[in-house]
Formats: structure tokens, C-alpha cells, sequence
């Protein structure tokens, strides 16, 4: 048996087994499972990794990595791939040698293909909510497309160009045609999270993207909705993602 899967803190918001279920199906392949894997953090990676590597039923061939280890795992790998290094974040896993791991980045592809259909000459400035492993994999796509990139964090941060929560003002979003969320706030079970963030400076030429996909509508783009943009959630980018992470993999194999 082929065995993948997904490795994070906690899991029950995802979707990635049920749509690795549903490609097993459909493809006919019987040969391949897909797990989700819950650790509470990263102090027994090696120890936990190795025993998968050696599985009774089936080497651990490929893992999807979510919130809150795209970056911090980076640490415990042998080798990245150039869009990971580049990016600095890694979302994809697969075995190299002697028990050790690859690091991969496919959220930027995945989000590439997401949002080519909406973007339009509106959307050549962005705001990041957020400064985590998701939020990089954005930046490195929307600089590559040319689009000046500003993050928004709770904190001031000197490694990337940002403002803090506090200080956003509505002007400043309306100079900023394309917002996207990539915190995981808002995300099942605590639907009724949502940033701080001045609504009234949204209007219909903003695209407004939140990378969660479950629930499939936050409160944050209900509340962008309202304003009259553009909405967008992450189940195209999740999709996309993994079909690019299941291509790696394979080609490994």
C-alpha cells in the first residue's frame, strides 16, 4: 500500500482526506491510502517520521503539511526544493535518503491557478493579512505576477514590507485593490472569529480572497460580500495544491 497524508496541529477542518478519497475513486487506484496525522508539535518528528518510513502497512511515501508547520519544519528537513526555498515555506513532504525528508511548496501553484480568472488592471496592489507559511507562498506568487505586496500583522515585522492591524486605515484599502486573508482565523470550529479590519474601505473593484475553505463562507468574506467586492475562498487553491503535490510525489516513486 502507497500511504500519504496530512500532517498538522489539529485537523478537523480539513478536507484534504475526503478530496484524496474521492481522486482514489474516481482514478481507480487501489493501491494508495491517505491519513491525517495530528502532532501537538515537532519535538518527536524524527522518531514519529521514521517509524512511518517503516510502517507495517506501507512506507509514508508523501505528506501535505497545513497550519502551523509549513515554516517551522523547514528546520527538521534535509533538503528543499527551489519554490520552497525560495518561498520559505513548504506544504509538501517526501522521503530522500538515509530515513531523511524533501520539502516541497505547492500552495503557490495552487493559488496561481486559483485566482488567474479574477484578476484583473484593479488588483496591482495587495494586502496580506497574515505573515505565516501560507502568506509567503501568496507573496512569492503575486510579486512573480508583478503586484506590489504589503502584509498586514498583529506586530511590525522588518523581514517583510507591513503594517500593523492597528494602524490600517479604510484609504489604505481602498488603495489596495486585492486583500487576502491567510491567517487561520475564522476556520471550523470557531466560525465566529474574524480579523480587525476597516470594511467600509472595501468597494465592487476589490477581489477579497480567505485561503479557508471550511467553512466554505468566514465571516470575514460575509462581511466583504457586504461591502459589494469580489469574494474568494481556498477550495480551488486546496484542490490545486494537491493534485501538484500528488504529481511530486509520484514522480519519485
Amino acid at each position: 500500500m502507497r500511504r500519504f497524508g496530512l500532517l498538522g496541529k489539529s485537523l478537523q477542518h480539513s478536507h484534504s482526506q475526503a478530496l484524496f478519497a474521492q481522486k482514489f475513486s474516481q482514478e481507480e487506484i487501489h493501491d494508495a491510502s491517505y491519513s491525517l496525522f495530528e502532532l501537538s508539535d515537532l519535538q518527536n518528528w524524527e522518531a514519529w517520521s521514521k517509524a512511518q518510513l517503516h510502517h507495517p502497512e506501507g512506507a509514508l511515501q508523501g505528506l501535505n503539511v497545513t497550519v502551523p508547520y509549513k515554516q517551522s519544519i523547514i528546520s527538521h528537513l534535509s533538503c528543499l526544493t527551489p519554490e520552497a526555498e525560495a518561498i520559505g515555506a513548504v506544504n509538501a513532504l517526501r522521503p530522500s535518503e538515509n530515513g531523511k525528508w524533501m520539502g516541497h511548496n505547492t500552495d503557490a501553484v495552487g493559488f496561481a491557478k486559483s485566482i488567474r480568472p479574477f484578476l484583473s488592471s484593479s488588483h496591482e496592489r495587495a494586502l496580506i493579512l497574515g505573515n505565516g507559511g501560507a502568506a509567503a507562498a501568496v507573496r512569492y506568487v503575486l510579486e512573480s505576477l508583478g503586484i506590489e505586496v504589503v502584509h498586514v500583522t498583529r506586530n511590525q515585522t522588518h523581514d517583510v514590507r507591513s503594517v500593523r492591524f492597528g494602524d490600517l486605515t479604510e484609504e489604505a484599502v481602498r488603495f489596495f485593490g486585492l486583500i487576502v486573508q491567510a491567517t487561520p482565523v475564522g476556520t471550523v470550529p470557531r466560525v465566529e472569529e474574524v480579523l480587525p479590519f476597516p470594511w467600509k474601505g472595501l468597494e465592487q473593484n476589490h477581489l477579497v480572497i480567505d485561503l479557508i475553505y471550511n467553512p466554505t463562507q468566514t465571516l470575514f468574506l460575509q462581511r466583504a460580500k457586504e461591502q459589494g467586492a469580489t469574494i474568494l475562498n481556498g477550495k480551488d487553491m486546496l484542490f490545486n495544491q494537491a493534485i501538484a503535490a500528488w504529481e511530486w510525489w509520484n514522480e519519485a516513486l
